[in-house]
C-alpha cells in the first residue's frame, strides 16, 4: 500500500541564513558564537565570551550590526536572557528566544558552553529552532504590572489565612459564623478585640446587616482567650493587609492607564448610538465571555497581546498555552501525552474563568462542562472549557470587528442526527424484546 505524499510547507523560521549569531546564556556572562563565510568560502565559527553587563552587551550589539548578522538566537536560561534580548533588540537586530529544552546538545558529545554555543548557531543557520513568544515592549510593561497585581493578591490572601489561624489560636471562631473575615462587621469585631474589648455580647453588638440575625451564634463564637499578644500580632497582620490593599489599588489604576495606550477606549457615542464591535475595545469584548471579568481580560491581554498574527490559528495559541494534550504517534499506536506547564498566569486566569462559567447555567460553556464532566472528570472538563475560552479569545482578537455570541446550552442537542438517534433507540428496545411502533407527535 502506498500513501499519497503530503506536502508540508516550511515555517517562516525555517530558513537557511548566511550570517547568524547564538548566545549560550549564564548569569555572569554569555558564550557568543557567530557563523559566517570565511576567506576560503567555507563557513567559520567564531566563539568568545562576553560579560553580562549593559556596556559589554551594547558593544556586542554594535559589532553584530556591523557584521551584518541576520538573526540572533538567545537561550532562555532563567531570567538571565533578558539583558541580551532587550539590548540586542533595541539596536534593530532580529532576535529570537528559544527554549533550552529544545536546543539540548546532541547525546554523545562533550557538554561545554563553547560547544553548546556552536551547536546553537548551527541550528540557527539551518532554521531548525522554534522561537518562543516574546511580546512587544508596551505589552511586556503591562504584563509586569498585571503579574505584580496577581502576586500582591496572593500575598494578601496569605495574610488573611494567617489572621484566621491566629483567631483559632485565641479560640475565636468568628470565621465559622461569618462568610469571610473581610466583612465590615468582622473587621469591627477584630478591631475591638485589638483595642481591648473582651465582652462577647458587646462584640456581637457590632454586627451589621444580615449578621445581626446571628447574634446568638456570634456570642458563642466570640467567647475565647484573646490576650495581648494576639492583639499585637493581629494588628501587624491587619496593617499588612491594608498596605497591600493600597498597593493593589495603585497597580490596578496604573494597569488601566497602560491599557488605554495599548487598547484605546472607543470614542463616546451619542444617545441611541451603535453598540457593536466597531465601537468597543478589546477589553469590553473579552469581558462579554462568560466567566471573564475586567481584571481577567486585562491579564489575558497582558499575557498574549493584541496581535494574533504571532499565532496563525487558534490551535497554535492553545498549543502554546499548553491547554491541549501532546500527540504521540508511532506506527499504529496513537496516544496523548501530558499537556505541559505553559504560562502559569494565563492558565490561572483561564482556569478561574472556566470554573466560573461551569457554575453558570444556560450557556454553551456551562453545557460543555456538564457534558464532559460525566465521562472525563472535573479536572479534564475544566481544561477543555478553558481551551474553548481561549479559542473564543483568539477569534475576538484576530478580528476586531467581531463580538462574542453564545451558541446556547442546546447547541449540541440541535446538532444531533435525529434519524440516527431514533434508529439506535429502536434497536436497543428491540434487543430487549420489545416491538416498537413509531408515531409522529401531534
Amino acid at each position: 500500500m502506498r500513501g499519497v505524499p503530503e506536502e508540508i510547507p516550511d515555517a517562516e523560521s525555517e530558513q537557511v541564513l548566511a550570517r547568524v549569531c547564538a548566545i549560550d546564556v549564564a548569569k555572569e556572562s554569555g558564550m557568543v558564537c557567530t557563523r559566517i563565510h570565511g576567506p576560503s568560502g567555507r563557513r567559520v565559527s567564531r566563539v568568545w565570551q562576553v560579560a553580562a553587563t549593559t556596556n559589554a552587551v551594547s558593544d556586542l550589539a554594535t559589532d553584530l550590526v556591523a557584521a551584518g548578522v541576520e538573526k540572533v538566537t538567545v537561550e532562555s536560561t532563567s531570567d538571565y536572557w533578558r539583558i541580551w534580548f532587550y539590548l540586542l533588540e533595541a539596536v534593530g537586530l532580529d532576535v529570537q528566544l528559544v527554549n533550552a529544552r529544545d536546543v539540548k546538545n546532541v547525546p554523545g558529545r562533550p557538554k561545554t558552553d563553547k560547544l553548546d554555543a556552536v551547536w546553537l548557531a548551527k541550528l540557527t543557520e539551518k532554521g531548525l529552532l522554534r522561537p518562543s513568544f516574546v511580546p512587544p515592549t508596551p505589552v511586556r510593561v503591562l504584563r509586569d504590572y498585571t503579574r505584580m497585581r496577581v502576586d500582591l493578591i496572593r500575598d494578601r490572601t496569605r495574610y488573611w489565612s494567617r489572621l484566621e489561624k491566629l483567631l483559632e489560636d485565641a479560640l475565636i471562631k468568628v470565621s465559622s459564623v461569618a462568610s469571610t473575615l473581610k466583612t465590615v462587621s468582622t473587621r469591627d469585631m477584630i478591631e475591638a478585640l485589638i483595642a481591648g474589648q473582651r465582652d462577647p455580647r458587646a462584640l456581637a453588638d457590632l454586627a451589621c446587616g444580615a449578621m445581626r440575625g446571628k447574634r446568638t451564634a456570634l456570642i458563642e463564637a466570640l467567647t475565647g482567650r484573646f490576650d495581648a499578644h494576639h492583639g499585637e500580632l493581629a494588628r501587624i497582620l491587619l496593617d499588612q493587609i491594608d498596605r497591600l490593599d493600597t498597593e493593589i489599588a495603585k497597580v490596578t489604576q496604573r494597569i488601566g492607564v497602560l491599557l488605554d495606550q495599548i487598547d484605546p477606549p472607543p470614542p463616546p457615542q451619542p444617545p441611541g448610538g451603535r453598540d457593536d464591535a466597531s465601537v468597543m475595545n478589546a477589553r469590553r469584548r473579552l469581558a462579554e465571555i462568560p466567566g471573564i471579568n475586567t481584571e481577567s481580560a486585562q491579564l489575558i491581554i497582558a499575557e498574549i497581546g493584541l496581535d494574533m498574527t504571532r499565532f496563525p490559528t487558534a490551535g497554535h495559541l492553545v498549543s502554546w498555552a499548553k491547554l491541549c494534550p501532546r500527540t504521540i504517534q508511532s506506527g499504529t499506536s496513537l496516544t496523548a501525552g501530558k499537556a505541559g506547564k505553559g504560562n502559569p498566569y494565563l492558565k490561572g486566569a483561564l482556569g478561574i474563568a472556566a470554573a466560573t462559567s461551569a457554575r453558570g447555567k444556560g450557556t454553551f460553556l456551562s453545557a460543555r462542562y456538564r457534558r464532559l464532566v460525566k465521562r472525563r472528570g472535573k479536572g479534564k472538563a475544566l481544561v477543555a472549557v478553558a481551551r474553548s475560552i481561549l479559542v473564543i479569545i483568539w477569534h475576538l482578537l484576530a478580528d476586531p470587528t467581531t463580538r462574542f455570541h453564545d451558541l446556547g446550552a442546546d447547541y449540541h442537542d440541535r446538532r444531533v442526527n435525529t434519524i440516527r438517534k431514533t434508529n439506535n433507540l429502536v434497536r436497543q428496545l428491540e434487543a430487549l424484546g420489545h416491538t416498537v411502533t413509531l408515531q409522529p407527535a401531534i
